[in-house]
């Protein structure tokens, strides 16, 4: 039986990656976005989440990738620019999971897309961080109360050359600061896609609660 895939935050960047790369591995995947994928849905609206994902008859792996990412320091940044990061980069894997929880059968996995700034932080970035720091304990509580059931793991990417990112029309000193591992350079899409997919096939089948960084080594632990 073919096992389906559902990823959010699909119609670009590290969510189409890992599309391409769980089709590449044999998964029936579905893209959830705002637009541009075969599931249309806000994943802060529960109703829009459940709407999309009703006609799915089980999803054996969960990608929750959706996120936003607003720069901004305390003393300034809008509450609202707060609360937007905190739907879209929390409450979005929270709502999408508890939707697809009832579809998930036994054996099946949920990866969430976390950020080497949970472990680093960054001046300016404190909202995004911080969002991406409860991705990691939300991971690891899931990963316990869904035991031994459903496996649930996390990766942490560095700075990858995508649209969120913006790469190309940073500055020299931005460019220096995101290159600032021991690689010395940013990542690709697919390296991280290739990451979750490990931790959605079955050669993971051991690994559960954990949070893999793929960063160039920026944030090691």
């Amino acid at each position: 039986m073919v096992k389906l895939a559902i990823v959010t935050g699909a119609a670009r960047g590290i969510g189409a990656a890992t599309c391409a790369a769980l089709r590449a591995d044999g998964f029936e995947v579905h893209g959830l976005d705002l637009d541009g994928t075969d599931l249309r849905a806000d994943v802060t609206d529960a109703a829009s989440v459940a709407a999309a994902l009703a006609s799915l008859p089980r999803i054996d792996v969960l990608v929750n990738n959706a996120g936003i990412q607003i720069e901004g320091w305390l003393a300034d940044m809008p509450l609202a620019d707060f609360d937007r990061q905190i739907a879209v980069n929390l409450r979005g894997p929270f709502v999408v999971a508890q939707t697809a929880l009832p579809k998930i059968p036994r054996g099946g996995r949920i990866v969430n897309v976390a950020s080497e700034l949970a472990y680093l932080g960054r001046a300016g970035s404190s909202a995004y961080a911080a969002t991406k720091g409860a991705i990691l304990t939300m991971t690891r509580s899931w990963a316990r109360e869904l035991a031994p059931d459903i496996l649930v793991n996390a990766v942490a990417p560095g700075p990858v050359d995508t649209s969120l990112l913006g790469y190309d029309g940073m500055s020299a000193a931005q460019k220096a600061l995101e290159a600032d591992n021991p690689l010395g350079r940013i990542g690709r899409p697919e390296e991280i896609a290739g990451l979750i997919a490990w931790l959605a096939s079955d050669r993971a089948s051991f690994v559960t609660g954990q949070c893999y960084s793929a960063d160039g080594g920026a944030a090691m632990h």
